[in-house]
């Protein structure tokens, strides 16, 4: 039996010194950049270590210095400024005093979320080679052979720093793929894979286009895998990852679009590794998407299922890890499957809903898993 590799989203909990630091940034409260600096480094040293010691074989920076993994791009380009409108979830307004206790009780993160009033360009990639230098340092510290840096799609951008300057949606997707593309290629040219992550290709359907039916929207998610395809023109796919959810919170997501209908546009996608949800009681079923359509998964994608979950603290049995995984090697093969989460454990600076130990404890019991399969 092949060695089944393990991996995760991306995002990890930041310390509170981190979250600090990143709060006044934030804010535009003074800081010291030198002591940011540093605190960035040690953080993603010992986040790394962490995740070695929790048996993780691709391993990330936890995106320890980012505010969240789609806002950050307003602190690396131009364009972005005011504020963009807040939309919750459709399943969490059919449920209103659900979506008033997550709020009074912090479960809405705050942080600036603006509007692109001007022409998005690169402010240059030096924070971008701070991320990079911090983990390659931290991998060579600790012994992790592999890692991945996330990045924002176009799409996702789309979703949560929306327009008001592009006469179309479509011009405001194409020039964040231009922008964009410097981005991704940095990330791969230091040797490690890049991981775009896309929860527009599903969160969006219950955000931002409750208005139109499923298939309508099918069309708007695939004109974003479309721009990030024009973005990766010269990345080689082997090095890329893609990432699609609906949305990482504990609610009821009975809005959520079928993976069924996502499926080609997932497909699509001019990357080898695809990572999805199937752990929370919403999305578990879906594996049988990937069984009954086989023949639909272009032979060189290797599948990295979410086999444990993002959203509570239960922390997996192995043995029902190791299941989740045999399901997917069954369908493909143990060579072309990677054990993964279902989303982050931080996705936003400050907030999780799981412990940040009990995070780490889930990486474990996914190796643990991982290793009954191999």
């Amino acid at each position: 039996m092949t060695t089944v590799l393990t991996t995760h989203v991306g995002s990890l909990p930041r310390t509170q010194n981190v979250v600090d630091f990143i709060f006044a940034r934030e804010h535009g409260e003074p800081y010291d950049q030198p002591a940011f600096d540093a605190a960035m480094a040690e953080a993603c040293s010992e986040t790394v270590r962490k995740q070695v010691e929790a048996g993780i074989d691709i391993v990330s920076d936890g995106e320890t210095s980012k505010i969240s993994y789609a806002t950050y791009v307003k602190d690396r380009y131009t364009g972005f400024d005011g504020d963009s409108p807040r939309n919750a979830p459709a399943d969490l307004k059919l449920f209103p005093s659900f979506l008033k206790r997550l709020a009074e009780g912090g479960g809405t993160p705050q942080y600036a979320r603006p509007m692109c009033v001007g022409e998005v360009k690169s402010k240059g990639q030096g924070e971008l080679e701070k991320d990079i230098a911090n983990l390659k340092s931290a991998m060579a510290k600790h012994g992790a052979k592999r890692g991945f840096m996330n990045a924002a799609s176009p799409g996702v951008i789309s979703l949560f720093l929306q327009n008001s300057f592009y006469k179309t949606r479509e011009a405001y997707l194409a020039a964040l793929a231009d922008a964009m593309k410097a981005e991704y290629e940095t990330i791969v040219a230091s040797g490690l894979d890049l991981q775009l992550d896309c929860p527009d290709l599903a969160l969006s359907r219950h955000m931002l286009f409750t208005d139109l039916s499923d298939d309508e929207f099918v069309k708007v998610a695939q004109t974003h895998v479309d721009a990030l395809n024009h973005a990766l023109r010269d990345v080689p796919k082997e090095q890329v990852r893609i990432h699609i959810c609906w949305g990482n919170y504990e609610g009821p997501h009975v809005c959520d679009i079928p993976m069924a209908k996502m499926f080609p546009t997932l497909m699509s996608a001019n990357a080898r590794y695809v990572l999805f949800e199937t752990s929370n009681p919403r999305h578990g079923h879906e594996w049988t998407v990937f069984r009954d359509r086989k023949a639909e998964i272009p032979d060189d994608k290797i599948l990295i299922p979410g086999v444990v979950d993002t959203t509570t603290n239960f922390v997996e049995h192995p043995e029902l890890v190791a299941q989740r995984i045999e399901r997917f090697a069954d369908i493909v093969g143990s060579d072309r499957v990677i054990a993964g989460s279902d989303c982050g454990f931080g996705t936003f600076a400050g907030f999780g809903a799981v412990d940040p130990d009990i995070a780490y404890a889930k990486l474990k019991a996914l190796a643990e898993g991982a290793a009954r399969v191999s």
